[in-house]
C-alpha cells in the first residue's frame, strides 16, 4: 500500500525539480526522503524520477503517474475537510434513557436547550429506573443513579456528589409536625420506593461522625420514582429522594428538607454506555452540559441547606 506521506514527497520532488528541496520543505533528512522514493517506486516497480548530480527529472512512467497522485493527494485533502467539518457539525440521533423522576423534572427541559443550541439534532428518550441493558435497547448512553452492576459498562461520572434528602410537602408538615430527630420518622408516613422488587424502607444517613440508620414504613409504595416525589408535593408524607430529583422542588417552596444537617445516602449520578466508541461528540457536549447543571445544583444544596 503506497504510504501518504511517500506520494506527498514525490508531488513535491516534482513541482521542485529537486529531491533535497522536497526534502526540506517536508523537514525530512536527504536520506529518510530517498528511501521514501525508492520505496513507492519499489512497490509500482516502476522508476519515477531520473536523478543525476545536478538535476532531477520526471521518466515517461513518473510524468503518468504524477496525475494521479496529484488526484489522490487532492481526494484526500478533500476528505479530510470533509471529515473535520462533520466533526464540528453536530446531527443525528441521540438516544439515551434517564431515571424516571430526574428524566421528567430536570433533563427535559435541559434537552430542551441542549437542542435549541443544535438544532439539527434529533433526540428519543426512554424514561424508566431499571438499568438498562445497554445490549438490547436501542439507546447510545443511559443516566443511572449509583455505580452500575455490570463493570463491563464504561462509567462516566455526571454528578458524583449527589445525595439522598429528606423532603416533605409545608402542608405535610404543618399537619404532622415536622420531626427533630431521626427516631421520630417512625411516627410519620413515609413514601416508599421500589426498585427490582425491593422496597427501600432502610433509610441511612450520616451524622458527621457515625452512620445512623431506621426503617420506616408508610402507606404508600411505587417502582415509580417521580410518583414518590408527586405524593411528597401532594402533602401525603415524607420522602428520601435524590436532591437532583427535588432541587427545583425545594427552591419553588413546593417541599421543605428535613433534618438538612444529616448527610443521606451518596448516590452518584453516571453516564453509562458499552463501549467508548458509542462517545460521539453529540454525548460529549451533553455530558458537559449536564456536569455544569448539576454541579450548580449540588452546590445549591451546600449552600442553602448547610449539606457538606
Amino acid at each position: 500500500m503506497l504510504r501518504f506521506d511517500d506520494l506527498q514527497l514525490f508531488v513535491r520532488a516534482a513541482d521542485l525539480g529537486s529531491l533535497s528541496a522536497a526534502a526540506r520543505v517536508m523537514d525530512l533528512s536527504p536520506a529518510v526522503a530517498s528511501a521514501a522514493l525508492k520505496r513507492i517506486e519499489q512497490q509500482l516497480g516502476a522508476r519515477l524520477l531520473a536523478r543525476s548530480t545536478r538535476s532531477l527529472r520526471l521518466t515517461a512512467e513518473g510524468e503518468g503517474f504524477l496525475t494521479y497522485a496529484r488526484a489522490a493527494l487532492s481526494s484526500l485533502d478533500e476528505g479530510r475537510r470533509l471529515l473535520a467539518s462533520g466533526q464540528d457539525h453536530v446531527s443525528g440521533m441521540l438516544q439515551l434513557s434517564a431515571p424516571s423522576d430526574f428524566g421528567r423534572n430536570q433533563l427535559l427541559p435541559w434537552l430542551d436547550d441542549f437542542q435549541r443550541e443544535y438544532p439539527q439534532l434529533s433526540v428519543r428518550l426512554l424514561l424508566g429506573d431499571r438499568i438498562a441493558d445497554l445490549y438490547r435497547q436501542p439507546v447510545d448512553i443511559a443516566l443511572r443513579y449509583g455505580e452500575p452492576e455490570d463493570s463491563s459498562l464504561v462509567a462516566l461520572p455526571i454528578a458524583p456528589e449527589n445525595v439522598r434528602v429528606l423532603c416533605a410537602a409545608p402542608s405535610y408538615l404543618a399537619r404532622y409536625g415536622e420531626p427533630r430527630h431521626l427516631e421520630q420518622l417512625a411516627q410519620h408516613n413515609c413514601l416508599l420506593y421500589m426498585l427490582a422488587d425491593r422496597v427501600h424502607d432502610h433509610w441511612r444517613f450520616y451524622d458527621g461522625k457515625r452512620e445512623v440508620s431506621l426503617t420506616v414504613s408508610g402507606d404508600r409504595v411505587s417502582d415509580d420514582a417521580d410518583v414518590v416525589r408527586r405524593w411528597a408535593v401532594a402533602g401525603v408524607g415524607i420522602a428520601y429522594k435524590s436532591w437532583l430529583d427535588v432541587s427545583t422542588d425545594v427552591v419553588a417552596g413546593r417541599l421543605r428538607l428535613i433534618l438538612p444537617e444529616l448527610r443521606g445516602e451518596r448516590t452518584p449520578l453516571n453516564l453509562l454506555c458499552a463501549h467508548r466508541a458509542q462517545l460521539s461528540k453529540p454525548v460529549n457536549l451533553l455530558r458537559e452540559m449536564l456536569v455544569s447543571r448539576c454541579a450548580t445544583l449540588t452546590e445549591q444544596l451546600s449552600e442553602r441547606f448547610a449539606v457538606k
